[in-house]
């Protein structure tokens, strides 16, 4: 959680000018050869050819199966009526969305809407608007939700900020970024801006009808009169579980609420919200409408977990090169608990022959874009990074997520152990086994400690992982094999498989 609260902690001014029409180059913060086709490829291509809105980057129903479960839904609202058509929709055309929006969501091919959007859009949209807790799985669509929501109450004839993202990293602003430009791209005379640190930007009047960025960009932006609030009407947090529940950015975004209009819409949406964040966000949206799913039908469905079982932690890294020796993997994804720990591996790893970037908070705001980018593009096959990019980063190519470091948090209670952090857990391994294909997790342990937490963790998600023994790597290569070629279905791709 530090490295997400050092993500922001100093803000500076702005991320870029206003977004130009798609296809023309835009100024993403130093990025000067960054184009707004570069920007959104990567989710037009993952969205193509889906049938419903949770996309093909967010488990869509042509690739994984979404999976079954009851939406709950608590209504603040007593006139709510179950029976209304708009209850609950079945078709995007109930919502009586612009043509422009209908247009844009024809151009993805979202046929219908996802389960968890069956019943969140009918209250995102109604009039006049109210405030949600949304709380889905990742990859069930809650992006498109949000944004959908937003698209359809911008109005264009007004040249001032109307909508306003929260995110709890600059990755994660400028893929949301991203989803906006993609729908509301028959829209004309959309504007949107990224509110991500970029000194270069300092001073500058911000435009844009959709801003999406950190906390604390954002509300020195608006404590600067750069950014006006006056015509702002809708404020969301994604991942607001996270940002909520930790002191630095959860003040910076009630510093940003107390600065916007007091009647706007408030939205938060998360894939896990805690009884305590939950208490809470109540407070943050009041008199909200609510969308929860239970803790046990969080686990990302599609994802194989196995674990290795080392002697000692000196003994992780020498496992870890023998499990890439037997694997060709599209792109996967190393998570840490140090920064150190990352800046060791990227150098061992690297003199191994194996094309390898690193992304912490540590890195200032240009080379993080810059490495983010280089992932994405497939110029490097693994990214190693710390719980800064845990959480709704979507990339297509990965087919593997290993927990080097089991993730923690302190004991509330003071204990000197830090306990399981199963969150954490389930938002890290959700980067992968996306967009219909295989995906494999693999966790290290290495001592009693690390035992016990993992094992906590898979009681608590219902995980059954498989282990992998390290005395017979010949097996280890058998058992892979054997996972994968079980959990792949007729329609992947080859993305994982084994050498020899």
């Amino acid at each position: 959680m530090s490295e997400q609260r050092a993500t922001d902690a100093a803000p500076a001014a702005a991320a870029a000018a206003a977004a130009p029409p798609l296809g023309d180059r835009m100024a993403f913060p130093g990025t000067s050869n960054l184009t707004s086709d570069k920007v959104t490829d990567w989710a037009e291509e993952s969205m193509e050819g889906q049938a419903d809105g949770a996309s093909e980057f967010q488990l869509g129903s042509t690739g994984l199966l979404e999976p079954e479960f009851d939406v709950n839904v608590k209504l603040t609202d007593l006139q709510a009526n179950p029976d209304d058509p708009l209850y609950s929709i079945k078709d995007f055309s109930d919502l009586n969305l612009s043509d422009d929006l209908q247009k844009g969501i024809a151009t993805l091919s979202f046929h219908k809407p996802s389960k968890i959007q069956e019943r969140a859009l009918p209250l995102l949209l109604k009039d006049p608007p109210t405030n949600l807790i949304g709380q889905s799985q990742s990859g069930t669509g809650k992006t498109a939700a949000f944004v959908l929501n937003i698209l359809s109450r911008v109005d264009l004839t007004l040249r001032s900020p109307q909508a306003i993202v929260l995110a709890p990293s600059r990755e994660l602003a400028r893929q949301i970024c991203g989803v906006v430009q993609i729908m509301g791209q028959h829209m004309q005379g959309l504007e949107t801006y990224q509110a991500v640190p970029d000194p270069s930007m300092r001073g500058k009047e911000v435009h844009g009808h959709v801003i999406v960025g950190t906390p604390g960009t954002v509300m020195d932006l608006i404590g600067r009169k750069q950014l006006k609030a006056q015509a702002i009407k809708i404020l969301v947090l994604d991942e607001a579980d996270n940002m909520l529940d930790q002191q630095g950015l959860g003040n910076q975004c009630k510093r940003v609420k107390g600065l916007l209009p007091r009647n706007i819409q408030t939205v938060l949406f998360s894939a896990t919200f805690p009884q305590q964040v939950l208490a809470f966000a109540e407070l943050f949206a009041p008199n909200a409408n609510r969308i929860t799913l239970q803790q046990t039908e969080l686990t990302v469905k599609g994802i194989k977990q196995m674990y290795l079982d080392v002697s000692q932690d000196s003994d992780k890294y020498d496992a870890l090169i023998k499990f890439y020796g037997l694997m060709t993997i599209a792109s996967s994804i190393i998570f840490v608990k140090r920064r150190d720990t990352a800046a060791e591996l990227q150098q061992r790893m690297t003199s191994e022959g194996h094309h390898v970037v690193t992304l912490t908070g540590g890195l200032e705001g240009v080379e993080r874009d810059r490495v983010i980018d280089s992932f994405r593009e497939g110029k490097a096959k693994v990214l190693i990074t710390t719980n800064v990019l845990a959480r709704g980063i979507d990339v297509q190519s990965v087919t593997m997520v290993i927990n080097y470091d089991i993730p923690d948090r302190p004991d509330p209670s003071g204990g000197r152990r830090p306990l399981p952090d199963a969150e954490t857990f389930l938002h890290r391994v959700g980067r992968t086994g996306r967009f219909g294909k295989v995906g494999v997790a693999l966790t290290l342990v290495h001592d009693q400690q690390s035992w016990s937490m993992f094992k906590s963790i898979c009681e608590e998600l219902h995980i059954n992982p498989t282990k992998l023994d390290t005395e017979d790597w010949d097996e280890v290569e058998r058992v892979v094999k054997s996972i994968i070629k079980s959990s792949r279905n007729s329609k992947s791709t080859t993305e994982v498989g084994m050498e020899g």
